[in-house]
């Protein structure tokens, strides 16, 4: 086991473990970091959507051992940090739009949500319905509807 250095939500931390462990099981099940959600594990479903670098990846499908001391792995826990709010405006969106059912995918759905508008915003355009398709997170409760409205009222306080 080699030990694997990296930022977690603005702290910096150390894990001891295989290479080939993957990132996702790192946060949840070594750094007790459970926003990132356990879903089908194989970069599908998109559940466990976080952020490295500020843009969207699937820590299930990342061996930490591709990970650089110096990259910065941003959860939803710590989304709200990189605004320096309480919530962060995608986050108030989806409470005011009342997203959430089971709220298993949620944490995700908004990760997906903000690496979208934050990519969309760099090519200096408005979200398109097109944009608002590429999200590719299942949500098994089906509040596709509601997720879309949020993402757009979202955008427009980010």
């Amino acid at each position: 086991m080699a030990k694997h250095s990296f930022i977690v939500n603005g702290e910096r931390v150390t894990v001891k473990v295989d290479k080939d462990v993957r990132l996702l099981w790192v946060l949840r099940d070594i750094l007790g970091v459970t926003g990132p959600k356990y879903g089908c594990g194989i970069n599908v479903c998109k559940a466990c959507t976080s952020h490295v670098n500020g843009k969207a990846v699937n820590p299930c499908a990342i061996p930490v051992g591709d990970l650089r001391p110096d990259d910065e792995v941003t959860t939803i826990e710590g989304l709200a940090d990189t605004v320096g709010k309480d919530l962060h405006p995608m986050q108030e969106a989806w409470i005011d739009r009342d997203v959430a059912q089971c709220g298993y995918c949620q944490p995700g759905q908004i990760m997906a949500a903000v690496d979208l508008v934050n990519r969309v915003r760099a090519e200096n355009r408005a979200i398109t319905d097109r944009d608002l398709d590429s999200i590719r997170n299942i949500c098994r409760c089906g509040t596709y509807t509601r997720i879309r409205e949020a993402i757009v009222q979202g955008a427009r306080k980010m």
